[in-house]
């Protein structure tokens, strides 16, 4: 896949299937737009090309609020790469970029500088200035400027339409495996291992403390997880734990610590992917640590099973 961060490194050709839009968290629903681009530009003998944006608009345009991101950049771009999209333009998102009208944009961007015989977008995709355009508004350009549109309906998982805000909704309640069916696959995060305060370590369960490669990146509800550890591009199983270590501490950050299954290799330093396969329990506070090591024992033992059960 090529991946372009200027309009101006894109070379136009009319013979394009082009599709737009944040993508955060790459779901089931924006899978489904993918595969339609994919399809299309097979059919025609020509080229997929996505258009997205960083930062998210959200966190550009909205006062007071920042949204957690499902996906980064970086992750984006290599799922992005096993759903076969050929080309990739991410368009640096800034204040003044959000006042081009949606006009504007479609003829700068997508007809002018990419070039389009299609363009695919979900049902109720909106862009441009104040949101202002939608598949309607690209019908209506598409007769000026000669492509044709077509509009995805919604991908909907017992009953419910699959969408980014109720996934970010069923993480930071705790309800993983709610997120991991409308993703299509295990949520996951990276970040590098540094050093913490030893604690696991004396309580018989040392474990790997992850820096966030992205401070914006959504952590899922405080709890003990069962997670895949992937390090030199090889798999682990471990037990993270998202909490602020309560038994010890009052107050303190939230930390991502992992225990991992046999295994006592010095990774301090090490870049590492996580992904989260299933939820055991919410964080607790413990009367003292013996009770917490007992607790601790449980888990160990729970994961296993699961890990049992997704092996076999």
């Amino acid at each position: 896949m090529q991946v372009f961060c200027d309009l101006a490194e894109v070379e136009k050709d009319n013979k394009t299937v082009v599709t737009l839009g944040t993508f955060d968290g790459l779901h089931l629903g924006h899978q489904k737009i993918i595969k339609t681009v994919v399809e299309k530009a097979s059919g025609i003998g020509g080229r997929s090309f996505l258009v997205t944006f960083e930062p998210h608009p959200r966190n550009v345009i909205a006062t007071n609020y920042k949204l957690q991101l499902l996906t980064t950049g970086k992750e984006k771009i290599e799922i992005l790469k096993k759903l076969g999209i050929e080309n990739l333009l991410i368009v640096n998102f800034t204040e003044e970029f959000s006042q081009l009208s949606p006009e504007k944009f479609i003829k700068d961007f997508v007809v002018e500088g990419i070039g389009a015989s299609s363009i695919v977008v979900g049902y109720d995709h909106h862009f441009g200035k104040g949101r202002g355009g939608d598949a309607k508004t690209l019908k209506e350009l598409g007769k000026e400027y000669n492509f044709d549109v077509t509009a995805v309906d919604a991908f909907n998982l017992d009953d419910e339409t699959v969408s980014s805000t109720k996934i970010r909704a069923a993480l930071n309640e705790g309800r993983l495996s709610d997120a991991n069916k409308m993703l299509g696959r295990y949520y996951s995060f990276s970040g590098t291992v540094v050093a913490g305060d030893k604690r696991g370590r004396q309580l018989g369960f040392p474990t790997a403390n992850v820096k966030l490669d992205n401070e914006d990146k959504l952590l899922p509800a405080l709890g003990i997880y069962v997670v895949e550890f992937f390090i030199d591009n090889k798999k682990h199983y471990g037990l993270l734990s998202i909490g602020k270590r309560p038994t010890f501490y009052n107050s303190g950050e939230i930390v991502p610590e992992v225990y991992i299954y046999n295994f006592d290799d010095d990774i301090y330093g090490e870049n590492v992917t996580i992904n989260m396969v299933e939820r055991i329990r919410g964080e607790e506070k413990y009367s003292s640590p013996e009770k917490l090591i007992e607790q601790m024992n449980k888990d160990k033992k729970n994961g296993l099973l699961i890990i049992e059960r997704i092996i076999n």
